[in-house]
């Protein structure tokens, strides 16, 4: 039962409550009901309050004024309905928690969750709020239940008439009335009385300038006073539409622009800035083609969990619509590629929007978000002081909080679980991806687990760098593209321990054919997979998770850590001898090397990679390298030595190629410090060469390594697999990368002897400001291992020296020896 309000101490043989109303009055009460009696009150006085307002017009704000403002100057004195809710409403609030949004002017009434379930169950209730939007009226209104005192007159006086035994007055009375007038008890207000806080900063501003100051507030500059400070980077390119927003930040003190030379090359700028700092980039493009060149981008970002924030120019409003020039539905078009946008409509709605965008660029799983900038919005001049707060555009709902605490509860069940699972198994495998890295402490937090439960670790492409391998737990990258013993690892581990990871489809591959000890340990309760991620869609979409453990990955291993029991290697040591002996069949180092039979004295890109890996690891400056998309791509991945988190940034889910160069110029602004050395193909880096130009400029002193086999070298191998080496249209015809790199004001050098490629690598890394080294490499070279498309993960192709060569004697008949020398 639920006493809604307080007995007086001093009561009549009746003892009934009483209750203290908005105007101090006292008045006898209901007694003391049930939840369920209470629930169901509150819902029919809700439906008779909306259809009495609508009838008699005399309220034009929302019905949750009368309901959450019972002190509305408009909701006194109107009806029965009124009243009751008035009084239902202050009793409500003792048995609620307050939540505001920000500065939105309606708050939130948040029930607790035996309350709420209390509504859910109740039929009656479930039935009145889905009716809430209807428009009839409650047929039975609670009048015998009225106090006295709230009444008509004449309702009044028959209903005395009707209850003359009882009890006129009290014989004692009430404790309110022996309150001095200002001393009585009143119920505190479910609204903020006093003015919302007023920002009058902005007045006279025009839109452009009102930008460049929210700018400044959310610590964005291109250049950063050290490794890790608080800020974000712009680039951009300007037009017609985006000028005033140009015009604003013009000769500004606090921004060093960087001018792209093409919008494409300024998102992924963006990204590589985003990915090697963990704070957001941002975009400024002009609209039209300006916006659609950002789209590729943003689609990356959204792909690999990529913060950005992209403000793009529109036609004036009044244009809109109308074919104008440059103009296209920008929101339309970037609403699949981005986790929210908007188009600013006012002036006074820009500083919120832009903290909107930040915001939820950065919270839950990071991605892209774009904010539309008419011309007129940023032309014009703020006339009026606008709230300080702002409230975010999706807010959770009342059942969405209820739910989020029933998960909390549950969050400990399902980490003990996992603890338990985590003892039992004999096989387990650690499997992690990007949300480790992104997550804050998450690296540290996957070394101890794997060190205190001795558990194999293998990462993802984008996961690279999360745990050390050097570390002899280490078992490097896994996939199509990945180690052939993690991939054995996986298929024969009887847990997988997800963390961070989505279980893409060039780790799972065939899902029939995936990781079956698993499965079967799940099927008898001493294994399966731990799904820990962020984002809950991703959990069971393509893999079922035993335990799945939704939210921030390093926070729920910090809460599971305590409850794992330690376990040593010797304890594994059957488990970590069958991976030794899956690294001793299949070693890293398994590939044609130019000095072996058969090796044509050409260098191999394989063998440059590991040069590099080790001569970056004897020197002082933390390395980070980018790639484009390609061969190239997954031969750094497999024969690069990865020991740091963010060291390894290259497109993943979208797989753009391009995306190296102009990335590693937005890496190097983010990180001075580092060493930031692009890896690129021939036929990736052809796709936005021209951001050389943006790094000589700005003396941005990034590294290129091009490596030219003059092919688009993935195609060419999955021509020469599958389609009996029909080359179609995979090889082109390249520039003189030095002569370029010599226009553009960019030292460069080219190397096509192995002998001398740790000295050329030497020069490039010794290099001031920005610098290209081509290398000439062995051409129709495959990347193996690798798992043919509908193969089981562990159905690989791995490097066989007799295989490889009658694979060229067969490409030289098939191409007439035009391939395969």
């Amino acid at each position: 039962m639920l006493s809604l309000w307080t007995t007086t101490a001093a009561s009549t043989s009746s003892s009934k409550s009483r209750l203290i109303t908005p105007e101090g009055k006292v008045a006898e009460a209901i007694e003391p009901i049930s939840e369920k009696a209470f629930f169901r009150i509150a819902a029919r006085l809700t439906l008779a309050g909306r259809q009495r307002q609508r009838q008699r017009q005399r309220l034009p704000l929302p019905l949750t004024t009368s309901f959450f403002f019972p002190h509305h100057p408009r909701s006194r004195g109107e009806d029965w309905h009124l009243r009751i809710l008035s009084l239902f409403t202050e009793c409500l609030c003792s048995l609620t928690q307050l939540r505001s949004f920000h500065s939105h002017p309606t708050p939130t009434l948040l029930p607790s969750e035996s309350i709420y379930s209390a509504m859910l169950r109740n039929r009656p209730t479930r039935k009145a709020i889905r009716a809430l939007g209807q428009a009839r009226a409650c047929t039975t209104p609670p009048t015998a239940t009225l106090a006295q005192s709230k009444l008509p007159a004449t309702q009044r006086t028959k209903a005395t008439a009707t209850n003359s035994a009882a009890p006129q007055t009290r014989s004692v009375p009430s404790p309110a009335f022996n309150l001095e007038p200002e001393s009585r008890r009143h119920v505190q207000p479910l609204v903020n009385q006093s003015k919302p806080e007023m920002d009058e900063s902005f007045i006279g501003k025009t839109g452009g300038e009102i930008f460049h100051e929210m700018m400044l507030r959310h610590g964005v500059k291109h250049i950063c006073l050290s490794p890790f400070s608080n800020r974000t980077c712009l680039v951009g390119y300007p037009g017609g539409a985006i000028l005033p927003v140009f015009d604003a930040i013009y000769n500004s003190e606090h921004f060093d622009f960087i001018l792209p030379r093409h919008e494409q090359g300024a998102g992924h700028m963006a990204q590589g800035y985003a990915r090697a700092s963990g704070k957001p980039g941002v975009v400024l493009v002009t609209s039209g083609p300006g916006a659609t060149n950002v789209i590729t981008p943003m689609q990356d970002a959204l792909s690999d969990g990529t913060p950005i924030v992209v403000f793009t120019g529109q036609v004036v409003t009044s244009a809109i619509g109308l074919d104008a020039f440059q103009e296209c539905d920008t929101v339309g078009i970037s609403r699949s590629a981005c986790k929210w946008n908007c188009m600013v409509t006012s002036i006074a709605e820009l500083p919120r929007r832009i903290n909107e965008a930040f915001e939820i660029a950065t919270s839950g799983r990071p991605g892209p978000v774009l904010i539309d900038l008419p011309k007129d919005i940023t032309a014009g001049i703020l006339r009026k002081a606008i709230p300080t707060q702002t409230c975010l555009p999706s807010f959770p709902s009342i059942a969405s909080q209820a739910a989020k605490r029933l998960m909390e509860k549950q969050l400990n069940a399902s980490l003990s679980r996992a603890a338990e699972l985590i003892k039992v198994a004999k096989q387990p495998i650690i499997y992690a991806g990007q949300g480790i890295i992104q997550s804050k402490g998450g690296t540290e937090l996957l070394r101890e687990l794997a060190d205190k439960c001795s558990i194999p670790v293998t990462t993802t492409l984008q996961g690279l760098g999360a745990f050390d391998e050097r570390d002899e737990k280490s078992l490097h990258m896994l996939g199509m593209h990945g180690m052939a013993y993690a991939n054995m690892s996986m298929q024969e581990a009887d847990l997988i321990i997800a963390l961070g990871a989505r279980f893409d489809d060039r780790v799972v591959l065939n899902t029939s054919k995936f990781a079956p000890n698993a499965k079967a340990a799940a099927a008898e309760k001493r294994g399966g997979i731990i799904h820990f991620d962020i984002l809950p869609k991703n959990i069971n979409k393509v893999v079922q998770a035993t335990e799945a453990i939704e939210g921030d990955v390093a926070t729920n291993l910090k809460m599971l850590m305590p409850m794992l029991t330690p376990t040593s290697m010797e304890q594994r040591s059957e488990w970590f001898n069958k991976i030794s002996e899956w690294k001793a069949k299949w070693p890293l180092s398994n590939y044609e090397h130019a000095d072996s039979p058969g090796g044509n004295g050409l260098i191999k890109p394989q063998s440059l990679i590991e040069e590099l890996s080790d001569l970056t690891s004897k020197i002082d400056k933390n390395t980070i390298i980018s790639t484009g998309v390609g061969q190239h791509q997954m031969w750094v991945a497999q024969h690069y030595s990865w020991r740091e988190p963010r060291s390894f940034v290259t497109s993943g889910g979208l797989g753009t190629m391009g995306f190296g160069l102009p990335s590693a110029i937005g890496i190097a602004v983010a990180r001075p410090d580092a060493l930031v050395i692009d890896i690129d193909g021939d036929a990736s880096f052809n796709m936005t060469l021209t951001e050389l130009s943006t790094a000589a400029q700005f003396n941005i002193g990034v590294k290129v390594i091009i490596l030219n086999n003059e092919e688009q070298g993935m195609v060419t191998q999955w021509q020469n697999l599958f389609y009996e080496d029909r080359y179609a249209h995979t090889h082109q015809r390249n520039p003189d990368f030095i002569k370029l790199a010599d226009a553009m004001g960019v030292q460069a050098r080219k190397v096509s002897k192995p002998e001398d490629v740790r000295a050329s690598l030497e020069w490039l890394i010794n290099t001031d400001g920005p610098a290209v080294l081509e290398v000439i490499t062995d051409k129709k070279v495959p990347v193996l291992p690798m798992v043919p498309s509908g193969a089981g993960l562990h159905e690989f192709l791995v490097y066989d020296r007799e295989k490889d060569k009658a694979r060229r004697q067969l490409m030289r008949e098939r191409t007439s020896g035009l391939h395969g020398s």
